[in-house]
């Protein structure tokens, strides 16, 4: 009788660990509900759009990193073809260049908060079509629902940065006036146009906002798959719990 109750509680905690063994298993087989996949889809994106937009926030988020790296506008090429004519040349590009870059990685580290606003917004029915989609297709929703409200959101920090000093006395929006300033001078004759030369009038701003946000969506796309496909990137029992399904 003594050895059957010393043996008693022992028999009970291996009873109790067992039932909670059961329980676990069959709360995580149960079938996802609506509020669970819309809930991980939206802690999805949340954790890829931060993780995105703090590595490019980063020194050399985008100026080192080839697949995002911004470089001058397809206008600008007869520029860079060209930049040995104009004295100084292949420096002021190397600047514009690497100061675009930094405005873009600037303007990265606010990304975060602005695309969360939006991922809210998303409804359940989109929640399950995302889930069901390709690797990319929270990212493609995300793109397509709020890239022009995004771009607006954006642009002004974008705005902000190319007139930011990167160096003393010296800005992107500076530094792209020089370049595209001298060789103007140099286009705008009659003699450089009969040799096939023109001028070149971009809207730099636009167009570093539009590549800096190309870049976050494609660096968002990389988490997504990430999460889709490799559990160690399910950071919390959401993810773990619709991704694992």
């Amino acid at each position: 009788m003594k050895r059957l109750l010393y043996f008693l509680p022992i028999i009970v905690l291996t009873a109790c660990a067992e039932l909670t063994a059961v329980i676990d298993t069959y709360n995580t087989s149960a079938p996802l509900t609506e509020a669970d996949v819309a809930t991980g889809l939206r802690e999805a994106l949340r954790v890829g759009t931060d993780s995105a937009s703090a590595r490019l926030g980063h020194i050399n988020g985008y100026y080192g990193d080839e697949m995002v790296k911004i470089l001058l506008p397809e206008e600008a090429d007869i520029i860079v073809k060209n930049a040995s004519k104009i004295p100084g040349g292949d420096k002021v590009i190397e600047d514009v260049i690497l100061h675009i870059n930094r405005a873009a990685e600037d303007a990265a580290k606010d990304a975060g908060p602005v695309f969360w606003g939006a991922i809210r917004q998303m409804s359940i029915t989109d929640a399950f079509n995302i889930l069901n989609g390709e690797s990319d297709a929270a990212t493609q929703y995300l793109k397509s629902s709020t890239y022009n409200e995004l771009f607006k959101l954006y642009n002004p920090k974008i705005q902000a940065s190319l007139d930011k000093e990167i160096a003393a006395g010296i800005s992107p929006n500076m530094s792209w006036e020089t370049l595209t300033g001298k060789w103007n001078k140099i286009a705008d004759n009659p003699l450089a146009q009969m040799a096939g030369l023109n001028t070149v009038n971009v809207d730099l701003d636009a167009y570093l906002t539009e590549q800096a946000l190309n870049g976050l969506f494609i660096k968002i796309a990389e988490e997504e798959e990430h999460i889709r496909k490799d559990p160690m990137a399910r950071v919390n029992d959401i993810l773990k719990r619709v991704f694992g399904s």
